[in-house]
């Protein structure tokens, strides 16, 4: 194929704007967040199924604090009872007895207030762990939400850079020949479409040609498009490839 050498300079231009689109087109497919962001969203669902658990044993304690609060209640209200009867009873048996029960409540109080006292404890370091649970949620949560943010700034980013590089593109495209763009893209599709050759050095894939592959380019014309025996890109010749 043969094309002039300033079409052929152009095709570095291309070159390096798809660079650029490859590197836009995965900054926005895959922000840099988002590996942490995944990590976020998993460790917010453990934290959430530990929270549900921490909650239901503090809704457990709150309902056995709820049932020996009645039974204290029920215990004052039968000694208030039997202290009322046993204020005007004058049957020496049944004082006896209601002095008896008194007693007994007495005792049954006290250790109803002991056991109140343990869950209490209890369900203040129930209350304490549900706290710690939540705070660690919200810690979660607010990461998450600045990481989303500057995932969605990047995408943004990424997405106006592509946008720009695409018709940057296509205004190149619209300077050159469409069989040696067509030749390209074909190469491109592989890999790097055109290098520039450097000294003996492929820009393509940085790989020194042989001592014969530089004969022969040098001795092939300025027009003629040719490629690395390395690569199989298009070697673009200027006046630094030192030929």
């Amino acid at each position: 194929m043969n094309s002039s050498p300033a079409d052929q300079r152009r095709l570095l231009d291309l070159a390096d704007l798809d660079i650029s689109l490859r590197h836009a087109d995965h900054a926005r497919r895959n922000p840099p967040q988002a590996a942490r962001i995944q990590e976020l969203t998993a460790r917010r669902q453990e934290l959430s199924h530990e929270l549900s658990a921490r909650l239901g044993a503090r809704d457990d304690l709150r309902t056995e604090l709820s049932r020996i609060e009645s039974d204290v209640a029920m215990v004052d209200a039968r000694s208030t009872r039997d202290a009322g009867r046993l204020a005007t009873s004058s049957n020496p048996k049944e004082a006896q007895g209601l002095e008896s029960e008194i007693a007994s409540l007495a005792r049954r109080k006290s250790d109803l207030e002991d056991a109140e006292l343990e869950v209490m404890e209890r369900l203040e370091q129930a209350d304490a762990a549900v706290a710690g649970q939540e705070a660690a949620i919200a810690d979660t949560n607010a990461e998450g939400a600045t990481l989303s943010a500057e995932a969605k700034r990047v995408v943004a980013e990424a997405n106006a850079r592509f946008e720009e590089r695409t018709r940057d593109r296509a205004a190149i495209t619209g300077t050159i020949p469409d069989d040696l763009v067509a030749f390209y893209e074909r190469l491109a599709a592989r890999g790097v479409g055109a290098g520039l050759l450097t000294r003996g050095t492929c820009g393509g894939c940085n790989m020194v040609l042989s001592g014969t592959d530089v004969q022969r380019i040098r001795q092939t014309p300025a027009d003629t498009v040719v490629t690395c025996p390395e690569c199989g890109c298009i070697l673009v010749r200027t006046e630094e490839s030192g030929l």
